[in-house]
């Protein structure tokens, strides 16, 4: 990032995904959290189909970029930035967009030989007409996060998951990891902790962002192999992807199976910033508060990442 005093932040959230309120509120507290910090001329910026001139006429020395979910997560505006040639936050193009492909990630992380559920792309349709895979088994979207529009089909006798209309074209079907939820952020190529994640029901969208919808446990109590392992899961995924700056890698554990039922469920190269949010928590118990993560991610910003 430019070395000017009080440079210039265009934070991006919102935008036109599913997540877009989320997005607003990660983006807004970071805004809050950089202003805080000190340093630096905050512009918070709703992404929106104008975002390639407001950039250009804004021209900051460096966007921390807080979008979530499709166009903002995937690749699509990474690439923008790296045509106007301005430093950002956290993954590349590349990175990002097989990052965000749910299938093609899996692949990346058996290739690097780490344990995921199998899973395969089928149209909606197929899904509402039968059960397309032995129960219990998950559908969702291959390129959305959040846990948005996530079925869980727990039995067969329930018949296949009436999916609602808006659900793409092509889903994913995957069979379901029974067990604890755990999770643990990568910053700057560092495997911070483990988060146990404790619900009451499915780890669905209002248990992730509702206040009260879950309580999180950090560091997680579990046996000290399954913590490493975590922390050397989730680097490993961080480096297969080629992520760049902070991630957060999701796991299931099934404690009945020891070692063998830790499963990796996914990568999220922009996790959430928001208030209940979990790799702000896993810094602030790793020494790191949320103003000073906020501003080391501004200063790691480049381009060509």
């Amino acid at each position: 990032m430019s070395s000017r005093t009080n440079p210039t932040v265009a934070v991006l959230m919102g935008g036109p995904s599913a997540e877009r309120e989320v997005s607003l509120d990660s983006g807004r507290a970071c805004a809050a959290a950089l202003r805080e910090h000190g340093g630096y001329n905050v512009v918070e910026v709703d992404a929106g189909h104008d975002l390639y001139a407001v950039l250009t006429d804004l021209a900051p020395d460096a966007v921390l970029n807080c979008l979530h979910g499709r166009w903002g997560e995937d690749g699509c505006v990474q690439g923008i930035l790296e045509w106007l040639h301005l430093p950002y936050t956290h993954s590349g193009v590349l990175a990002s967009a097989v990052a965000m492909d749910k299938q093609r990630s899996k692949d990346v992380f058996r290739a690097a030989g780490l344990p995921v559920v199998d899973s395969i792309i089928v149209p909606a349709d197929q899904v509402r007409g039968g059960h397309v895979m032995v129960p219990p088994y998950v559908v969702k979207p291959n390129n959305e996060g959040s846990s948005v529009g996530v079925y869980l089909v727990a039995d067969k006798s329930n018949g296949p998951p009436q999916l609602a209309d808006d659900m793409p074209d092509m889903v994913m079907v995957e069979a379901y990891a029974p067990g604890r939820e755990l999770t643990t952020t990568v910053v700057d190529d560092r495997a911070l902790t483990v988060t146990d994640i404790i619900t009451t029901g499915w780890y669905d969208y209002d248990a992730k962002y509702k206040v009260g919808g879950s309580r999180h446990v950090v560091p997680a109590d579990v046996p000290q192999d399954i913590f490493d392992m975590c922390l050397d899961y989730a680097l490993r995924a961080h480096r297969a992807l080629g992520c760049r700056g902070l991630s957060r890698t999701d796991f299931r554990w099934d404690e009945t199976r020891g070692a063998e039922g830790l499963i990796l469920l996914e990568t999220n190269t922009q996790p959430g910033m928001t208030g209940t949010s979990l790799t702000p928590e896993q810094a602030q118990a790793t020494g790191m508060s949320f103003p000073d993560l906020c501003a080391w991610m501004v200063e790691d910003a480049s381009c060509a990442r």
